[in-house]
């Protein structure tokens, strides 16, 4: 008989958010995407039908969750996603559309809002059409801008989502500029983090240390100048800071992700962690995997830290819960390692090392080229 899960110190908290993952196809094809590399191979056909998701969506409000986030891949590519929407608004959740804008989110944006849908995210890849096309790898960014200015006309909030790199932290100025000319209420300037396919291109995307530091006066400045017209979220890049993030809330803090094809995760990135036990909606409730699950349980709590988390002399446990998970896994070897981002970690020299042999070499003109994402899923 297997062991029970190991059961946390403190109280296990409600979750607030879902994202729930409706397809891992996409239009796009960002070398700095977060979903998994190996999802090649996938199937349309394998994705969660309407029923089981609209069951979902009320277990999750029953269990506390007040923000949904529908994603993927590309969640337009659902053509029940009307219907996901209404779902989503009578379980009583906020919904928010985090899309690329393709295809037609322009035609389509005011059935959603009809149906349900509360927010939506556009992700844009550069304030330049022909850069931001490059970057994506599709010819797009007249799409984005005319899904965003729909969604204004309808009076619905609107973010704008711009992952940042070497391609376009110099003018993240401009960014900003059109951010605030399309009526966003807030911006949402993430600086890579390397989980997916950013792994795989992290030579090809990581800025230097003058672009992080010239962004981040930029960002400051503009938040002054726009005040509360626009909210500018900046998100700094792991491999220039010395204390890490508390990833997602922390493992199974606050959020619940959901994969196409229904497998629950503490977050986007933890199925690249070997050995991770496997629970899917069809399976189980999400009650009995939030709090029972050895899958959530695993870094709940200090037992699983090893040192100098666990007696963190900065006491800092609790606030970021030990870093990433999955950067300690991809850096390390060990997914319970301290996240080397942290300059206690045994690991740290090893990552600024790297990031300074990227740095090097990009200097060298020895960047390579993306690797763009890429499936060969079927639209079946």
């Amino acid at each position: 008989m297997p062991d029970p899960a190991p059961t946390p110190a403190a109280p296990i908290p409600f979750p607030l958010l879902l994202v729930a993952e409706l397809s891992y196809v996409c239009p796009l094809h960002c070398p700095y995407c977060s979903n998994p590399t190996g999802i090649v191979g996938a199937r349309r056909s394998a994705e969660l039908p309407t029923a089981d998701w609209t069951r979902v969506f009320r277990e999750a409000s029953a269990l506390g969750v007040l923000q949904l986030a529908l994603t993927g891949g590309e969640p337009l590519l659902r053509r029940d996603l009307e219907e996901l929407c209404s779902a989503s608004r009578d379980a009583g959740l906020y919904s928010t559309l985090v899309t690329s804008a393709l295809p037609a989110l322009d035609t389509r944006v005011e059935a959603l809002r009809d149906a349900g849908l509360d927010h939506v995210q556009v992700s844009i890849q550069h304030a330049d059409r022909e850069r931001s096309d490059v970057i994506g790898g599709a010819v797009s960014f007249d799409a984005k801008l005319a899904a965003a200015r729909a969604v204004r006309e309808l009076g619905m909030p609107l973010t704008i989502n711009v992952v940042l790199h070497r391609d376009n932290l110099d003018d993240v100025d401009e960014i900003i500029e059109l951010a605030a000319g399309l009526g966003a209420r807030r911006l949402e300037l993430a600086n890579t983090q390397y989980h997916g396919w950013a792994a795989v291109n992290k030579q090809a995307l990581m800025p230097t240390r003058a672009q992080v530091e010239r962004g981040e006066r930029i960002v400051e400045a503009a938040r002054e100048r726009l005040g509360a017209r626009m909210e500018i979220l900046w998100v700094l890049p792991d491999h220039f800071e010395d204390l890490p993030k508390p990833c997602m809330g922390g493992w199974g803090s606050d959020a619940i992700i959901i994969d196409p094809t229904g497998r629950v995760l503490p977050c986007q990135s933890a199925a690249t962690l070997p050995g991770l036990p496997v629970e899917r909606v069809t399976d189980s409730s999400l009650e009995q995997v939030w709090f029972d699950s050895e899958l959530f349980n695993r870094y709940r709590g200090h037992a699983w830290m090893q040192e100098p988390c666990r007696s963190c002399p900065l006491g800092r446990q609790d606030v970021d819960h030990g870093g990433c998970r999955c950067q300690a896994f991809a850096l390390t070897g060990d997914a319970a390692a301290t996240d080397p981002v942290c300059h206690l970690s045994p690991h740290h020299a090893a990552l600024v090392a790297d990031r300074d042999r990227i740095l090097a070499a990009a200097e060298k003109n020895e960047r390579p080229p993306y690797r763009y994402r890429t499936t060969s899923a079927r639209q079946s």
